[in-house]
């Protein structure tokens, strides 16, 4: 039967509550009465001896047992989600702990450090930099670490900015003694050997990616053969010039190849603008060429197939072939002229024909671009009348005499 329970047994009260009113037990209670006695013990109230003097031992028990409670709870710790505790037992590494709430047997025994893990850590080769104020930065150079030594034996003027972070905390804290120094160090290690292997040149135009990438692998095999926990997630050239010493007659070199690299543009743009016209050109007049020799070799062909058929006629009719040749040879030449003169048989005089009188102008020559070939007017205009063919014959007559 439950202590509670009417009828119940009072001896079953856990409270002890032989002494107490009933239903008066509970922890607040015992809580309140625990707190009261531990404050009058401290205040010189508690129970008095037979000797008349307080209980000393009791109350350096209570004095203990606080201290002791005190150590115990300072050894509860917290590690935050980007964070990781790395335990140490009389400086001797334990365990690591993962983000959550945590307990370690306190100082002087455990101890217990925690590593930001998701923290982007970073160093600065060749420069400093240093706020002063809220957009104030000061920048200070490190000759010492910029000043490098090039494959053609050239020195330049180089800066990096190394981010990482760290991806083993044991490692991170036991393997490194200063962990930013020796950073910096493997880092202005790396450079060192990336830039001796490269030209000048190469360094200053287009080789920044190129060098960023082989300085960041560089330095990532330093780090791994050190175990040191850290991971390089960017390595950015911040500057690379010649040093200010020279900076004047480097600058005006620079200015000097960029010239030439221009003219060469510019007569590469000319020519590329110059040959394919050329080159058109050439070809164009190869293909006339080559039409014009196709164009004479047909005709002369031609003209050699119709003499060949002409003389297999010739052959048949030999006084009609020449009769028509005759023919055809005169519709040739009399196309061709403007003038006749016409032999009067049984007559010693010649008629003189002027044709281009009697033939009709056309629109060029008469300039009526407007006028229609079918206008009566120049019909009649140029048809010449009976009394001119006569005054004609006249003076052809009149010129034979006199030649007589």
């Amino acid at each position: 039967m439950a202590w509670k329970e009417p009828g119940g047994s009072k001896d079953k009260d856990p409270w002890g509550g032989g002494n107490r009113n009933k239903g008066s037990a509970n922890l607040e209670d015992v809580i309140k009465r625990f707190q009261d006695k531990l404050g009058g013990l401290l205040r010189g109230k508690g129970r008095i001896n037979s000797g008349g003097g307080a209980n000393v031992p009791s109350i350096a028990g209570l004095i203990a047992g606080i201290v002791i409670a005190i150590w115990f709870l300072s050894g509860i710790y917290i590690v935050a989600p980007a964070e990781r505790g790395v335990e140490m037992r009389f400086g001797k590494y334990t365990d690591t702990t993962l983000p959550g709430p945590h307990w370690h047997l306190p100082y002087p025994i455990e101890s217990v450090e925690i590593v930001d893990v998701d923290q982007r850590r970073s160093v600065e080769i060749g420069y400093r930099t240093a706020g002063g104020g809220r957009t104030t930065v000061s920048t200070t150079n490190v000759p010492h670490e910029s000043l490098m030594l090039t494959q053609d034996e050239n020195i330049i003027d180089i800066q990096f900015f190394v981010q990482f972070i760290v991806q083993d905390a044991k490692d991170y804290l036991f393997s490194l003694r200063g962990q930013e120094t020796t950073l910096r160090q493997a880092t202005e290690s790396a450079v060192r050997e990336v830039i001796g292997k490269s030209k000048m040149d190469f360094v200053l135009t287009e080789g920044r990616s190129e060098i960023a990438n082989a300085v960041t692998k560089q330095i990532q095999a330093i780090l791994d053969r050190y175990r040191s926990g850290v991971v390089i997630t960017q390595v950015t050239m911040q500057a690379a010039q010649a040093p200010k010493e020279v900076k004047a007659a480097f600058d005006d070199a620079i200015k000097a190849r960029e010239d030439q690299q221009r003219l060469r543009n510019e007569a590469e743009t000319y020519s590329n603008d110059v040959l394919p016209r050329a080159r058109g050109s050439a070809a164009r007049l190869m293909e006339e060429a080559k039409g014009y020799r196709q164009s004479v070799i047909a005709q002369a062909e031609g003209e050699a197939e119709r003499f060949e058929r002409l003389l297999t006629e010739y052959r048949k009719a030999p006084e009609v072939t020449r009769k028509r040749m005759y023919l055809e040879a005169m519709e040739g030449v009399m196309s061709n002229t403007n003038k006749v003169v016409i032999d009067v048989k049984k007559g010693n005089n010649m008629i003189y024909l002027p044709l281009d009188k009697f033939t009709p102008p056309t629109r060029e020559s008469s300039g009526l671009i407007g006028s229609t070939p079918s206008q009566p007017a120049a019909a009649t205009a140029i048809e010449p009348s009976p009394q001119a063919l006569e005054s004609m014959r006249e003076r052809e007559n009149q010129r034979g005499r006199e030649r007589r």
